[in-house]
């Protein structure tokens, strides 16, 4: 029987909360084009001479305070979801995870499905939303690697699913029990971006911020526009689990540098909501299937001591969906849509 394979990429951890695994890390990370969108020349710079020099050891500590017996929580959770995907699929699919930085990498992953000679290969990112530097990265060096390795592989890619109704129905589940608490406030933190990107991926050249309500407004624009993504994603969300209007809101999380990021900014919510009232705050990263550094170290720790130290009383993480079964049985779902099943 002829199996099918299916390829998961997550965007990937260090080896460990060392600081030479941190380095190696943020090095790949941030010398990628896509993330760091400068010529070669000024990246090296702003990265070797900037960056590398410092960061590590502060990263490297935030690892420290998240990092588990089995590793990092992203890879640990990334591979349970692997293995509960292939036992849900059966015999006639191969599950390979792959992360887009560091290990276990797109090209190991390629050349385990190669060997089996698998020729047609599902790939899945995990991001709901299409951003240059995550879904467009990972997509494009699973193609790079497979034209040279496995040229004969067929790779066909999930579009970005951030308003598919399987997958905003296992994010509002994973969020159930959480927003049946009493609450004042939800925040939808998302990861954040550089504005110019999404200037760079607005096929149109004139739509994406060039106005107030350019993500209400339709365009082909919308088909590479993170932050209309998010939108559409809050949008679902609410009316999927009955959050009212009014009661919910958005930011954007992580911003590194000085350019202008997507605003609001997440750290900035938090202070504002506590100082105007807002004591019982939930918040959920919807960006993230896996909960990770952005979700655990940023949000769980730092913006909640920002919360409290506002005046607000009670900060309340929703975690990411992980390895939930309704976030499973999407995963499963896309994969037999795709194999026409």
């Amino acid at each position: 029987m002829k199996k099918q394979g299916v390829l998961l990429i997550n965007l990937g951890s260090p080896d460990s909360p060392s600081v030479p695994d941190v380095r190696k890390y943020l090095r790949e990370f941030l010398m990628d084009p896509c993330v760091l969108d400068a010529p070669w020349p000024v990246r090296a710079f702003v990265v070797y001479g900037c960056i590398l020099p410092f960061r590590p050891k502060q990263s490297a500590e935030a690892y420290h305070q998240i990092w588990t017996a089995e590793g990092s929580p992203l890879v640990v959770t990334s591979r349970n979801v692997q293995r509960e995907l292939q036992r849900r699929l059966g015999e006639g699919f191969v599950v390979e995870l792959a992360m887009r930085y560091q290990n276990p990498s797109i090209a190991s992953a390629i050349a385990a499905l190669h060997a089996q000679g698998i020729t047609e290969v599902l790939v899945i990112p995990l991001f709901p939303h299409y951003a240059m530097s995550s879904f467009g990265t990972a997509v494009s060096r699973a193609q790079e690697i497979a034209a040279k390795a496995a040229p004969e592989m067929r790779l066909n890619i999930v579009k970005p699913y951030y308003s598919e109704p399987r997958y905003i129905q296992a994010l509002a589940a994973s969020a159930t029990e959480f927003l049946k608490q009493e609450y004042d406030h939800l925040l939808f933190s998302f990861h954040g971006l550089p504005e110019r990107h999404l200037r760079k991926a607005d096929p149109t050249g004139s739509h994406c911020l060039m106005s107030g309500d350019c993500c209400e407004r339709q365009s082909p624009a919308h088909q590479t526009c993170y932050r209309a993504q998010c939108f559409a994603t809050v949008r679902a969300f609410a009316q999927e689990a009955g959050v009212p209007e009014g009661k919910f809101s958005v930011a954007f999380q992580s911003r590194l540098g000085r350019d202008p990021w997507l605003k609001p900014y997440a750290d900035f919510e938090f202070k504002r909501l506590a100082e105007n009232g807002v004591k019982k705050l939930l918040v959920i990263c919807p960006a993230f299937v896996s909960d990770c550094l952005e979700t655990l170290e940023e949000v769980a720790m730092r913006g909640r001591e920002t919360f409290l130290e506002a005046g607000g009383e009670e900060f309340t993480l929703i975690p990411c969906m992980n390895e939930h079964p309704q976030w499973l049985c999407a995963l499963e779902g896309m994969v037999r849509s795709d194999s026409g099943q």
